[in-house]
């Protein structure tokens, strides 16, 4: 590691560690020279991938309430703990999608307010024109990459808020007659496990649309 490089990678890891610092850590990644498009990129690319670890997750917990439901004998505590934990997981990513969505957005206002300032430093008109234009038209794309991110975010609270429900009712409740109770709520996680799953993976495309346009 050349020392240039390592002074460079100290100076991020010390502005993670502060708080209101952005410009510096933006600044400290451009001197090793990884511009914020790039570091733009490269967070809608795990965003990307979080949103595609939460359709999992939400998927396995259905699954999991759909056994509690079919529930046929045996220890109800067992399923109860799985179901708990596969709560506890969907949890851990919904929170996982909204931080990376946070970042998303963080350094994408930094970019969009870089590069609009710096129109102003061209003297050609021509050049000022067209960059002004490619950052029209990143924007759009990256508004409605954005908002395809945040509806499919915002599928995942009723979820949880239902899994937690029925969580907590078994708790306190195990036995057999409380699984019947609760056969009437597999119909409403299923419809909403769906819209989830089909808005991510709306958004999931977006995101690789974006991607493609500005690696392009």
């Amino acid at each position: 590691m050349t020392g240039n490089v390592k002074t460079g990678l100290l100076a991020v890891a010390a502005c993670v560690a502060l708080s209101g610092c952005q410009s510096a850590y933006y600044g400290a990644w451009e001197k090793l020279g990884v511009e914020k498009r790039d570091i733009l990129v490269d967070r809608v690319e795990n965003a990307k991938e979080s949103q595609e670890e939460a359709q999992e997750q939400f998927a396995d917990a259905l699954e999991e309430f759909s056994a509690l439901i079919n529930f046929n004998g045996g220890e109800l505590e067992d399923v109860y703990d799985e179901l708990n934990g596969e709560f506890q997981d969907s949890q851990a990513a919904a929170a996982d999608v909204t931080a990376r969505i946070d970042k998303v957005e963080s350094v994408a206002e930094a970019l969009f307010s870089e590069w609009e300032d710096e129109l102003e430093k061209y003297d050609s008109d021509k050049l000022r024109r067209s960059s002004a234009e490619k950052l029209r038209a990143t924007r759009r794309q990256y508004e409605t990459m954005i908002k395809a991110m945040r509806k499919a975010e915002s599928r995942m609270e009723p979820v949880l808020t239902a899994l937690q429900d029925n969580v907590l009712y078994l708790k306190h409740n195990l036995n057999a007659s409380a699984v019947g109770a609760l056969e009437g709520e597999l119909k409403t996680i299923q419809q909403d496990v769906s819209r989830l799953i089909n808005e991510m993976k709306a958004s999931v495309a977006e995101s690789d649309a974006f991607i493609r346009t500005m690696k392009n």
